[in-house]
């Protein structure tokens, strides 16, 4: 009696434990399965160390890249020396000699990729620290090549540190306004679309000061109305709402004019440099070329499917032009996001072949030989040796859905330095003899290892076996699949099941979705799903539900007959290829066809709206998070890199307002009311041609939050409302 007691006792306990361990959505948002990851990675001048920051973020640790000992602690606040008492930092800019540091505190972020901070030096032999500048919050901090002098940004200005001088501060420019006139700091489309928070740099003599200087004057403003709120709280809007008034080109309208200027350190005269910009052109980013003088200024046409890269004096102004790339529709953005250059030469990131290879050039512009080659996609560009001629890149070689990494000799000989399937990632030592390597699986999360010049493992950092062991236990099956549609278009996707999944039952199912140009949602990798590792849709798994993913045509790793097929007609394949993906699904004996729903966010939600609308009606129900719905409400750069102009193209009148009548199924509409990014105009004018059509349908409204939703208990509160939409109508 005593044994059979104490085996129910035993059963009993171990159902508590796992009902305890069910997955929920204030787990998820609170990050209770968030893997451990190692951030702020700096490799160090002498090739076999690295620095990071400290979880604490009380120091900054310097690390072997061969033990992944710490060997050194380059900053620690306890014992710094100076008036200045810091308890924490945000981040850190080391100078290019490692022997001063830029202190990151009192982050305020602006958009996606700006914010202001109050940085403070310190010197890494003194241990003193001091302010930067008295006069107000920065941006963009540069340190000059050779370390004694740092440039950043105030107030749409440049200004300019001395530190052999006292500190002493000067600014560069005097012209900057909001709304007006911007230096060295992207206006909003070209930081959200070029990918970057700064535009300007010092020269490789450090005797100049370059930056591209934004006229925003006759671009339109657009008004956000901003409440008082509770998460963010505005006060001064507790009796009147106000308005958040910003720079915002939509497609067809008229962009910020573009110049590019040099400021003489030593004699403080400023020049415009001659670079040929068309009048409604783009420089995306302009770099130092290392000779002392010279500069790299990249610049796109309108439609941006041609590109030249000049070699700009910054003292004579005069411009020579290295190189043109074009394309017959568009070029992707790794072209001038990837490219880097060398003493004698430079790399570049060219899709010319059908598929992204890497190119590398003299710096007179002749093509010496390509670095790589295949019917593949070169995802990243790491660096090149211009010692031993080696590169190295990531590769999506093996698969679409998987990622390696790799070394190229200097006779076209690649290696493979990871041995694990499924995404691996790397960050290399300044001399390649090391590199970290982050890999993780569908079903692994990151693994984190030190590696040597052979893709040998030295030493593995981080295996997150406790997450892994939880989420094996509390995860939904996950599996990967790929189907032909009638088209003969192969389409790969992923599914999670539910963790006691009858192959005897029908279960409703729920596709998940992005479908953006060159994005990737079916890829195996631990980033899975809405949340990561899957864990929202194995939370919909254990109600029952099961969950797919499918990249139909215009998503990345294919090639670019793959990705640029959607050009001039967003919206079109893509949702066609979700609905022949519902087909599929459907015909699969444990789907309920009936009971299909689709959701998806930014142009997931846009594309889940095309889906929905597509004729057919094989979507029960829908959620469209800050959906695009008609693009010629959506910016500039993004929209027309596309579409071309609303003028020169009809594509634009096929959206989900055009679409509206053919609506079927049930469906819930999110969005942030200030969303600086979709804005709410997208969400109004689609509701109100809903009403028009007498569409019945559901929706809600974040107050003053941005594309993102996020803020308090705002996650919990909307996911809470995704899941309870799809629990009642599926």
């Amino acid at each position: 009696m005593s044994r059979i007691l104490l085996f129910f006792l035993a059963v009993f306990s171990t159902m508590g434990v796992i009902a305890q361990e069910k997955i929920t959505l204030e787990d998820i948002n609170a990050g209770k399965y968030s893997p451990q990851r190692i951030y702020g990675v700096n490799p160090l001048t002498n090739g076999d160390s690295y620095s990071q920051l400290s979880a604490d973020r009380r120091q900054i640790i310097c690390r072997s890249f061969k033990t992944g000992e710490q060997t050194s602690v380059l900053f620690d606040v306890s014992e710094a020396k100076g008036d200045v008492k810091l308890e924490q930092i945000d981040g850190y800019v080391l100078s290019p000699d490692e022997r001063t540091i830029l202190l990151q505190t009192e982050t305020n972020y602006i958009y996606r990729h700006s914010f202001t901070a109050q940085y403070y030096i310190y010197n890494v032999v003194t241990r003193q620290v001091s302010r930067l500048s008295d006069g107000g919050p920065q941006q963009a901090p540069q340190f000059s090549p050779d370390g004694t002098m740092v440039a950043f940004a105030r107030d749409n200005d440049l200004w300019l540190v001395k530190l052999l001088f006292g500190n002493s501060e000067s600014r560069i420019t005097k012209d900057g306004q909001r709304n007006k006139i911007i230096n060295g700091i992207p206006d909003w489309v070209n930081e959200e679309e070029f990918s970057t928070d700064h535009s300007f740099c010092f020269t490789a003599d450090s005797k100049m000061i370059c930056w591209v200087r934004y006229d925003e004057s006759q671009v339109p403003v657009y008004s956000i109305p901003m409440y008082r709120g509770e998460r963010p709280r505005i006060d001064r809007n507790d009796e009147y709402p106000g308005t958040y008034d910003y720079k915002y080109p939509v497609a067809g309208v008229r962009n910020s004019t573009v110049t590019v200027h040099s400021f003489d350190i030593a004699s403080r005269v400023s020049r415009q440099l001659s670079v040929p910009i068309d009048s409604d052109g783009y420089v995306p980013c302009i770099m130092s070329m290392g000779s002392a003088d010279d500069m790299a200024v990249v610049t796109l046409n309108r439609h941006q499917d041609r590109m030249d890269i000049y070699k700009t004096n910054s003292r004579t102004t005069t411009s020579t032009l290295l190189l043109r790339e074009t394309d017959d529709k568009y070029l992707r953005e790794s072209a001038y996001t990837s490219l880097k250059f060398y003493p004698e030469e430079f790399v570049l990131t060219s899709g010319r072949s059908g598929y992204e290879h890497l190119y590398l050039y003299s710096l007179n512009g002749e093509l010496k030989r390509a670095l790589t080659s295949g019917n593949y996609d070169v995802t990243q560009f790491y660096g090149y040796d211009p010692k031993t001629g080696n590169v190295y890149y990531q590769a999506a070689d093996e698969s679409p859905l998987r990622r390696s990494v790799f070394v190229s000799d200097k006779h076209s000989r690649s290696r493979r330095l990871s041995s694990e399937q499924g995404t691996n990632d790397a960050v290399f030592s300044s001399n390649f003899k090391y590199h970290m390597n982050v890999y993780s699986s569908a079903v692994q999360p990151y693994v984190t290892s030190l590696r040597d010049a052979s893709g040998k493992n030295l030493k593995t950092l981080i295996d997150n076996a406790p997450l892994k062991e939880r989420t094996d236990k509390l995860c939904g099956q996950k599996e990967f699949f790929s189907f032909t549609t009638p088209e003969g278009v192969t389409l790969n996707g992923w599914m999670i099941k539910p963790r006691d999944f009858d192959a005897a039952k029908q279960y409703p199912l729920i596709m998940f979705q992005y479908s953006g140009p060159g994005s990737q949602e079916a890829l195996d990798s631990w980033r899975m799903g809405q949340a990561g590792g899957g864990l929202f849709e194995s939370y919909m798994a254990d109600r029952g539900y099961i969950f797919a993913c499918v990249d139909g045509r215009g998503t990345g790793a294919r090639g670019a007959d793959f990705e640029k097929c959607t050009y001039l007609h967003l919206g079109q394949l893509e949702s066609h290829d979700q609905a022949e993906a519902a087909v599929w699904l459907g015909s699969l004996p444990y789907v309920d066809a009936s009971r299909i729903g689709i959701w998806g966010w930014s142009f997931g939600g846009f594309n889940t709206l095309m889906s929905m609308s597509e004729g057919r009606g094989l979507f029960k129900a829908g959620v469209a998070v800050a959906a695009p719905t008609n693009w010629k409400y959506y910016d500039t750069v993004y929209t027309e890199r596309y579409m071309r102009t609303p003028k020169e193209n009809d594509g634009y009148s096929d959206n989900p307002i055009t679409r509206a009548a053919a609506l079927q199924g049930r469906l819930l509409l999110i969005h942030g009311s200030a969303d600086d990014n979709v804005h709410y105009r997208n969400f109004a004018e689609y509701s109100e041609a809903l009403v028009q059509q007498g569409k019945q349908f559901d929706m809600h409204v974040y107050t003053n939050r941005n594309h993102f939703i996020y803020g308090g208990q705002t996650r919990n509160h909307l996911y809470r409302r995704i899941t309870e939409f799809f629990l009642k109508n599926l």
